[in-house]
This record gives structure tokens, sequence and C-alpha cells, in this order.
């Protein structure tokens, strides 16, 4: 469990230097991971992400200096990373509902975000189906945006990136393409530096490629494939998060460090009886 050892490491980095100006190029490498695979995988174990982790421990800090002190508003601002003190009163009460004007005279309960503390399981309380399968190297064939890691703009850009390909119908013409060694439309997120990714979404094909269509190749790689039953974005994200929480410190594998597929299928995506597959290279 080396890798939750490390994710532990970068997060005791972030409690001990949370008054200071970091990066997540530094919080990434106290835990020997890219930017990116540090960020999704932070993500998937925590449902929040690493700047939301941020803000709310030290907004959870500034509450107690508010009621333990009786150090200057603007100064709290600045002390908690804030250019200006609108700034720092805004944040204050989304995370508080009040002000942190009120919250010094306030007498009732705020909010407060505890240290975390990475936990997993090494039992399932339910299985996991999943296949262990080795392929030689296949083109992906499809479309592809830039993105950046910068203050996770990738989260929001990625939503909107899908929405065009529906609006679109790009989808159909990958579905119809569809003739390599993965049967439907794939996600594949490939780092380009530490601050961008490439987010493709493409599908597995032999042959030329067509217009407007962008190549990509996987390498050969063994690959451990596992079901996702139900409607999106939910049952996708339950089954990372049971990957990397259960089956990943009991199995004896490790990530490959390549790049991981999501693949769809063309049913409806609000089924409850959707399936869909997450592919990830292992060692």
């Amino acid at each position: 469990m080396t890798w939750v050892k490390s994710l532990q490491a970068a997060i005791d980095y972030i409690e001990k230097h949370l008054l200071d100006d970091i990066s997540i190029e530094g919080i990434a490498r106290q835990a020997n991971f890219s930017v990116f695979h540090f960020q999704r995988t932070f993500a998937i174990l925590t449902d929040i992400s690493v700047g939301e982790y941020l803000r709310r421990r030290r907004l959870t800090l500034a509450a107690y200096d508010l009621s333990r002190s009786n150090t200057k508003i603007i100064d709290l601002a600045y002390k908690y990373g804030y250019d200006t003190p609108e700034a720092f009163s805004k944040a204050f009460r989304r995370q508080h509902g009040v002000t942190p004007s009120e919250a010094r005279k306030y007498t009732g309960s705020l909010k407060s975000y505890n240290r975390l503390v990475i936990q997993v399981s090494l039992k399932g309380a339910e299985p996991m189906q999943v296949k262990i399968v080795e392929l030689k190297g296949f083109q992906i064939v499809g479309v592809k945006q830039e993105f950046s890691l910068v203050n996770e703009e990738n989260l929001v850009g990625i939503p909107k990136m899908w929405d065009k390909i529906n609006e679109e119908r790009t989808d159909e013409q990958l579905f119809k393409v569809n003739n390599g060694p993965v049967e439907g439309v794939v996600s594949v997120c490939v780092e380009r530096d530490s601050r961008s990714i490439d987010y493709w979404i493409g599908t597995a094909h032999e042959g030329s490629v067509s217009d407007g269509l962008f190549a990509l190749e996987i390498p050969a790689s063994k690959w451990a494939i596992f079901e996702v039953h139900g409607p999106m974005p939910d049952a996708m994200q339950k089954a990372w998060k049971k990957i990397f929480s259960e089956w990943f410190p009991s199995s004896g594998y490790e990530h490959a460090g390549t790049p991981e597929l999501e693949v769809y299928s063309d049913d409806d995506p609000s089924s409850l009886n959707l399936y869909s597959e997450i592919w990830i290279p292992v060692k």
C-alpha cells in the first residue's frame, strides 16, 4: 500500500504548509505522483478537489482565529491567502453561512473540516467484476482538447466537451468506425506536462483516420478491466472509488502509469441497467 502512504505524505505536507503559498506541483511531488494523477486519485478517494480541501481547511482555521483572537479581519484575509478582505469574506460566508464580522459575535456553530486521513478497505462488502487481459498496442481515433490543470480547470471543461460531442453527434460517428479490440466509445487522458492534459473522446479503430479525427496509439499493456453497472456519472464514480480504496490495496497489482480508459456503450446513459467499463493498465 505504498501509494496510500505516498498520498498521506502529500496531505501531511499540505497541513504543514497551509499558510504558505504552495503549488499543486509541490504537493504532488511529495507523493511522487504526476499532477494529473495526484489530483484525480485525491478526488476519487475524498470526493473533493485538492483546491477545495485547501480552501475548507484554511477557512476552518480562520474561524478558529476569529473566535479566539482580536486579529483584524484584513490581517486574517492576508494570512489565509486572500488578496482582499472582500474575497475572504465572500469565501468565508460561502463555507460558514455568516460573514467574518458576524462570526466574531456568533454563538452558534460554524462548519469545521478536520485534517484528512486516507483510509482503505481491504475487504469489499460488494464483489467487483474484474478480469486481467494482455493486449498488444492499438489505435484510438477521435477528437481531443487540451485542458489546463491550473485551478482544476479540466474539471469544468471536460463536461462541456462531452456536451458538445453529443450536440454535434460526433459520438454517433465514433460508434460507426469502432472496429478495434475495445467495444464502445472511450475517454482517455494524456498528460502533456505538469500543468495540462489532452482529453480524448474516441474509439478503437483499425485502419485509416477519418476526416476531422485524430489518432492516438495506446501501448501494449496488461489491463485490469472492471465492469460498471448503472447510470452515469454516479456508477462510474462509485466504481473508481472502489478500485482505489479496495481493489488496488488488496490485489497485489500497481498502476502501470500509462493512460486509462473509460468505455461507454450507446445505451441510455441514465438507464439503471447501463453497462460500462474501466480499463486500467497494471503491472
